[in-house]
Parts: structure tokens; sequence; C-alpha cells
């Protein structure tokens, strides 16, 4: 492999390009959503996948939460190597000393701690004033800080949060020691230009903001996660939390996969590197599938069944001509083993020869016409067309042309 398919295989760009962090809050975030819940062993399998896909941190899960998920927390932050380990706890001493314990045996750790900035958070869920809010948002910090060097902070809601009030509380934060701060899009409110402009804002406006890591954290309420997780990059995040076939609460988090391959395919656009192995997507998707029980929809990007599968006959022909005619990346790069030519009623001919070629089958031009037009009208009635189907018509087909 040349040193440049190696980069392409890696997601990598030239040397000397700026760092993307990747922050997996799979066994976090994405264990919220209905239907995700793992146990600790099942949470322990899945943190050694993410090193080796190449996380930088692993959020790995909420400490304070329960018994069962400080142990676990506790477990990967002794058995995992590769990612930093981080506990999220909220903006409370408890939390946060829980979180510190979990976290404490981690080669390197950090703790992610969190408060509500929005009006409609502070009045109505958390009932305090602004000024109360910035007060706790500084001794969380403080207090975190005194447990870890790394401590990164989020004010939750902050794409509906006053801009003024969001510049306060990011700076009571930094002051306090915050290294990262993230800028959560809770909710999945905010459209890609509005939240660049929020990361604008901060870099333009925060002291020595070249010092702080801006994060990312988009939810996909409106179906925009990956394309607001982009457009904070492009504006100078230089982290990114996002989760495996994009599960989280409510309608999910930001993909990994779609980030990362976003990167290796727009490179033109993204001059950035990472340490995602992206031949490992694929894999680690595939645990998560098995370990929640369910697979991602099957038109997930990606890695979704039908990522890289075609029926219609004008994609067929294109692929099986150059692949890059309909595939913008290679199935290999992020670990899916080969494209899929799915025979169906909008297949055509060249797709229908170039499965009889797999069989072992080469029919005269004649033949395959004959063949094809039975073909066609068996797909008007049946989904998808098997090898078992084939090899049926061409038995049909040979009594066929013997009775003639």
């Amino acid at each position: 492999m040349t040193d440049d398919s190696k980069l392409k295989a890696t997601g990598q760009t030239e040397r000397g390009a700026e760092r993307l962090l990747f922050l997996d809050t799979t066994l976090r975030d994405g264990e919220q959503s209905p239907g995700c819940t793992m146990h600790h062993e099942e949470k322990l399998r899945m943190a050694h996948q993410l090193a080796a896909l190449g996380v930088d941190i692993l959020e790995a899960g909420f400490p304070i939460a329960s018994a069962g998920d400080f142990e676990s927390v506790r477990a990967i932050a002794r058995e995992v190597r590769g990612p930093r380990i981080t506990g999220l706890a909220r903006a409370k001493r408890e939390d946060i000393e829980t979180a510190a314990r979990a976290v404490e045996a981690a080669a390197s750790n950090r703790i992610h701690t969190f408060l509500s900035s929005s009006d409609i958070h502070l009045e109505h869920q958390m009932r305090i004033s602004r000024q109360q809010a910035l007060d706790q948002a500084g001794e969380a910090v403080r207090l975190s800080r005194s447990f870890v060097e790394d401590v990164e902070f989020s004010p939750m809601d902050a794409t509906r949060t006053d801009p003024e009030f969001l510049l306060q509380m990011v700076m009571v934060a930094i002051e306090a020691g915050a290294t990262t701060i993230n800028i959560p899009d809770t909710v999945g409110y905010s459209l890609p230009e509005e939240y660049a402009a929020i990361f604008r804002m901060l870099k333009q406006r925060v002291p020595d903001s070249e010092r702080i890591t801006f994060s990312t954290h988009c939810h996909d309420d409106l179906g925009m996660a990956v394309a607001n997780s982009l457009a904070g990059v492009q504006a100078g995040a230089r982290q990114v939390e996002c989760t495996i076939n994009g599960i989280g609460e409510r309608a999910g988090n930001a993909a990994l996969e779609e980030i990362a391959a976003a990167l290796m395919v727009r490179r033109d656009r993204f001059p950035l590197t990472s340490g995602i192995v992206m031949k490992q997507l694929y894999p680690t998707s595939q645990l998560l599938s098995e370990i929640v029980t369910f697979s991602c929809s099957p038109n997930k990007a990606v890695v979704g069944a039908n990522a890289f599968a075609h029926e219609s006959g004008i994609h067929q022909h294109g692929v099986l001509a150059n692949p890059l005619t309909y595939e913008i990346m290679t199935p290999e790069s992020v670990g899916v083993p080969a494209s899929n030519i799915v025979l169906g009623k909008h297949s055509g001919r060249r797709a229908l020869e170039h499965r009889l070629k797999d069989l072992g089958i080469t029919l005269t031009r004649s033949d395959l016409d004959v063949l094809y037009r039975r073909f066609t009208e068996l797909a008007d009635r049946k989904k998808l067309i098997y090898e078992q189907d084939l090899l049926e018509l061409l038995q049909t087909q040979q009594i066929a042309l013997t009775e003639s």
C-alpha cells in the first residue's frame, strides 16, 4: 500500500495538518437511547472496540447514575488503554467526586461537567437565576480541577441561550480552569450557520481562545446533527462529540462514522487529521448492533446495509464499469467487505450478466435476452431475486429451449 493510499484508508491528511479530536459518547449519551442499555461486560467489550477504532476521548458513562454505571466506568478506566477516559457529572459536588473516583485509575482522564445555560432551563428545570448559574458553573469546574488537570465544561442547551450570557458562562468556566468548552445543541434546534456563528463568536471574543479546545455536541432532532458538527469544525471547533450509528437521546446524536467519512472524502474542505482507523468503522457499527440487539437503518450512511448496495440498472452499469461513478468512497475504506449488486425489478442486463458470471454461467446474447425477460417478470412479483431464483429460471429456460 502506498503512503497516499494509507492516508486515504485512515482518513489522515498531509503532515502538519491540525488534528480533530473525537470524543465518543456511545457508552453515555448513546446508552441513554431507549433500547440501548448495556450491561457491564457489554460496555467493556464496546470500550475496547472504541479504543481499537482510535477515538481520542471515551466518555465511559455517568458514574452518579447508578452503582452499575460507576463500576463500568471504573473498570473501563482500569482496563482500556489508548483513549482518555472521562465521566460525566452535573455541576454538583457529589457527581464530581463520584466521577473523579470512577476515572481515577485511567492512564489519562477527564471530568466532563455541565450546567444548563438557557433561560427556559434555568427558570423551569433548574429554578435558579443567571447569577446562580454562573456561580455554580465556576464552583463545579474548580472542584473538578482539584481532582484532574483536564476538565470539560458544557453549558447545556447552549444553542437556545442568549449569546451574551453564553459568553459569560464560558468565560467563568475557563477562568475556573476548564480546558475544553463544549457547545451542546442539546435539543437539535440549531441550523448549521447558526451553530457555526457561536464558535466564531467565542473564538473572537474569548481572550487567548487558541489555548482552549472548543467542542461540538449535536443532536439529530431536525436531522442536522452531522451537518451542524461539521459546520462547527469549519468555524474552529477541534473536538467533535458523537456516537456509533448515531444512537442517543430522542432522534440520536451526530454519527461518528458519518463525520469521519466526511473528513476523509472532503479533505478539500477539512484539511485535518484524526486518529480514527477508518477500516474499523463497519466492525464497530456491527458490534454495537449486536450488543443493543437492533441494527441501524438499511439506508444509514456509511455503515447501513444499503450504503454500498445498488439495484438500479443505471447505477449497476456504472459501478460495474468504474465504482467511482456512484461510490464516493470504497466500501473497503470503511471496513465493509464489498459493494453489493442487488437484483430486483430495477436491475439491468449488465447486472444480470455479471451475477451469472459469478455463478460460472455464460450465455449467448439471445439466451441472455430470453432470461432477462423472464427475470423481469419474476422481479415484478418478488422484491429481491436470489441465486436460487436464477438457477430455477435457467432450468425452466433450458426446458423451454429443448421443447422448441
